[in-house]
């Protein structure tokens, strides 16, 4: 197990949520809500918010893969290090998914706490959003329900 993931384990930033796999829908409608808002937003030549909703879609996104594993984060960055550790180490996600969630996180933070965004920013969140629910859905429709 990576140290990283064992980290957020041991300091709660990832925790057991059984719950959460009746919660994967609700994550996945929120991703699609946020793809559509920040559509609607750059089409007005806004760039500030759809940076932020579309990292938001991807935190959606990868929350729905998470809460299929049975877990929840209470940190954005420990939810990168769980889709690295749940889904690319699996070979089920691409490292280049985990890569783009990581830089939308950083450029969502330029956004919010710096008033730094741009328009070619907005729409790369925007499209790896919409690739990143893609593949979700992939995942989670070939998930396998346990047999017991």
């Amino acid at each position: 197990m990576n140290p990283h993931f064992q980290e957020c384990l041991k300091k709660r930033r990832i925790i057991e949520f059984p719950k959460g796999k009746k919660l994967v829908q609700k994550e996945l409608k929120s991703a699609e809500e946020d793809i559509k808002d920040a559509k609607f937003g750059l089409s007005a030549g806004r760039f500030k918010w759809p940076t932020i909703q579309g990292y938001y879609a991807m935190c959606h996104a990868a929350r729905a893969l998470l809460f299929s594993r049975g877990y929840r984060e209470k940190s954005h960055y420990c939810l990168y290090i769980a889709l690295k550790e749940l889904f690319v180490n699996s070979g089920l996600l691409s490292i280049d998914f985990a890569e783009a969630f990581y830089h939308a996180m950083r450029l969502r933070e330029n956004a919010d706490y710096r008033s730094l965004y741009s328009k070619s920013s907005a729409e790369r969140i925007l499209k790896n959003a919409e690739e990143l629910l893609i593949r979700a859905k992939v995942i989670l429709s070939e998930d396998k329900p346990v047999q017991m």
